[in-house]
């Protein structure tokens, strides 16, 4: 009873949406359609104990119900993402919360190799069956926004190395190399002599054994290492997707090694992911506590004031910005459409569980870059007060 006079409250509130093309099928069959158009999602509810995500309908909760198997969805994942929203923009007017108090983490050493040993070390066939050929996991760069993923990572990878003037015989350190690809088209095709580095095993095995395939040992390293603890200096530092595991806390320390990295007249670039919501105290409509709780364990997205703020106190000076949000929420759509349309390979090679919170997880950034609610900047940096000797005068040498 307690539930049925709760569920019919919410449902009454729930009607007012022409917007909400949504179909709830409860345990007992009865069915309502909540909008004034055809349903395009249908969530099914198997018990009366699972309304309490519905009654409290932050995007945690849902995603939270789907991925413990608390609630059954059908539909497009572009439309049950909209839904989702619509629902837990509704259900916090009608009182639901926002989100829970953020505390920046430690991030130890150990407790940092510790996450990105969960995120990253699945396994190298499971994230084959949804990133490009060449496995770059971070924001592609599209010229047109027709190109394929290859085609976009290869080009944001140029995109990058061409904003640092990467020449023959420059040191380049790659900061989170993720399975190599930059480090790799860096010697191959600039000339450069570089360093890799990442915490994760696996990502470190596929890489070096890419650089031996290729025949770039000797100018090419992939080492198992904490960015606080490389030692020497480079003209090119480039962060591509590692800043979002540094913790806020710890952003002065990470802009500090890089400028103790760097070269004099060097230069480096942080491509890394932001948060739009100037206020850290909360995370909107609870989404950061899912990622939180399954996906990047003690993940922090500052804002990009922020950063520029610890860069330039990490004796850094910000010398160009660029915001490619559009170009990352398109990265994100291709993922989730490799990642449907790879569906029964990707569930050979995780459990459920593993597969509804990376279905949710990609669907879920897209819609997130998509709305602007996190960002994605590229920012080139040198030592502050130098005349930065190596950055040209016009930005014209970066797309010629």
């Amino acid at each position: 009873m307690f539930w049925e006079k709760k569920f019919d409250q919410w449902l009454q509130g729930m009607r007012g949406s022409a917007a909400l093309p949504l179909r709830l099928q409860l345990w007992n069959g009865q069915q309502f359609d909540l909008g004034s158009q055809a349903p395009e999602v249908t969530i099914r509810v198997p018990a009366p104990s699972a309304l309490t995500y519905l009654l409290n309908p932050s995007l945690d909760n849902l995603g939270r119900a789907y991925v413990e198997g608390k609630l059954e969805v059908e539909g497009h994942l572009r439309a049950i993402l909209e839904v989702a929203e619509q629902l837990a923009a509704r259900g916090f007017v009608q009182g639901g919360r926002l989100g829970q108090l953020f505390t920046p983490r430690a991030h130890t050493r150990r407790q940092d190799q510790e996450a990105i040993a969960y995120h990253y070390d699945v396994s190298n066939d499971f994230y084959r069956a949804f990133l490009d050929p060449a496995m770059v996991y971070s924001c592609a760069y599209f010229e047109t926004g027709a190109e394929d993923l290859a085609t976009a990572q290869q080009q944001k990878i140029d995109h990058i190395l061409t904003k640092l003037d990467v020449r023959p015989g420059h040191t380049l350190l790659d900061i989170g190399c993720g399975w190599g690809a930059l480090v790799l088209r860096a010697a191959q095709a600039f000339g450069a002599t570089c360093v890799g580095i990442t915490l994760s095993e696996k990502q470190r095995e596929l890489a070096a054994e890419r650089v031996r395939a290729a025949g770039l040992e000797d100018r090419v390293r992939i080492r198992l290492l904490d960015y606080r603890d490389v030692e020497g200096r480079f003209d090119r530092i480039t962060s591509v997707g590692m800043f979002e595991h540094v913790g806020l806390k710890n952003l002065p320390l990470y802009f500090s090694t890089m400028h103790r990295l760097l070269a004099d007249d060097g230069l480096a670039m942080n491509h890394g992911i932001c948060t739009t919501n100037t206020d850290h105290s909360t995370a909107r409509y609870g989404a950061g506590e899912f990622i939180e709780q399954y996906v990047f364990p003690h993940g922090e997205l500052p804002h990009i004031g922020t950063v520029l703020g610890a860069m330039q106190d990490g004796g850094l000076e910000t010398l160009d910005l660029e915001n490619l949000r559009r170009h990352y929420a398109r990265t994100c759509a291709l993922w989730a459409e490799n990642f449907e349309r790879n569906n029964a390979l990707i569930r050979t090679l995780v459990d459920e569980r593993t597969y509804r919170i990376w279905r949710v997880y990609l669907a879920g950034c897209a819609h997130a870059f998509r709305h602007d609610w996190i960002s994605l900047f590229q920012v080139v940096c040198g030592k502050a007060g130098r005349d930065a000797g190596a950055l040209r005068w016009s930005r014209r040498y970066m797309y010629s």
